[in-house]
């Protein structure tokens, strides 16, 4: 029976404000659980599955929330996909020395930082689509990120496609959100061969994350604009990143 302490629900309480928050952009979270976990002291070989199992549930219902709205375009989504899955699956299968994730954790979190304070809308923009010859290396990239760091590649992918003028602010987040929940998939069932421990926390986590997604989502694709909370993501972010490349 998991006994519930003040450090595991402010911990929780954490977990559920990162999905809220993310999913209103159509990100499942992972770079924010991450960060949490490891201000808490989350063991980095418990850290990449937990994010990744996180990940597919808020990616499930923020998928479903915004093509529900109507702004999901699976013809933008395909060719990055295509790549992305086997790549997400190799990558979830590698184990890293702790020397070396918390690094790359730091700069995954770092990136997506600068994400949030550079991006700007698009809406008003010309869009077009983009050549597979340009998608499939892109995704491919971001699969293997996804995979090898238990972050959902979303984040990474959004920038993309708001700064090619592939898409606007809500088909962005539309297909993030699909491409989160795919790579999430295929890189925990890569990671399902390294026969890992789950935290025992994980149930309770899981709880918040999806009543925290299924709120943000919804916000996010009827009524929120999201600009708004891209600088206080932005300043979490920053100070996990930095906290990891000391430690």
């Amino acid at each position: 029976m998991l006994i519930a302490t003040s450090p595991d629900l402010l911990l929780t309480g954490l977990i559920f404000a990162a999905a809220l928050l993310y999913s209103t952009v159509g990100h499942a979270g992972a770079s924010g659980y991450l960060a949490v976990l490891a201000l808490f002291g989350i063991a980095p070989a418990e850290m990449k599955p937990a994010a990744l199992i996180l990940n597919v549930l808020v990616a499930t219902i923020a998928t479903i929330q915004f093509a529900r709205a109507g702004h999901f375009r699976w013809s933008l989504l395909r060719p990055f996909a295509v790549a992305a899955v086997p790549c997400a699956f190799l990558g979830g299968g590698i184990r890293l020395d702790p020397a070396l994730y918390r690094p790359l954790i730091a700069l995954a979190l770092l990136c997506s930082a600068a994400r949030l304070i550079l991006v700007r809308r698009r809406d008003d923009d010309a869009i077009r689509s983009p050549a597979w010859w340009q998608a499939l290396p892109i995704g491919a990239a971001l699969g293997f990120i996804a995979g090898l760091t238990g972050v959902g590649g979303g984040i990474f992918l959004s920038p993309v496609l708001l700064f090619c003028r592939w898409a606007d602010t809500r088909t962005t987040a539309a297909v993030s959100a699909a491409f989160i929940w795919l790579n999430s998939i295929a890189g925990l069932l890569g990671h399902a061969s390294t026969g890992q421990m789950l935290p025992r926390q994980l149930p309770m986590w899981a709880a918040a994350a999806m009543l925290g997604g299924a709120l943000g989502s919804w916000w996010g694709s009827q009524r929120a604009q999201p600009a708004g909370l891209r600088q206080m993501l932005a300043t979490v972010l920053i100070l996990a990143g930095g906290k990891l490349l000391l430690m």
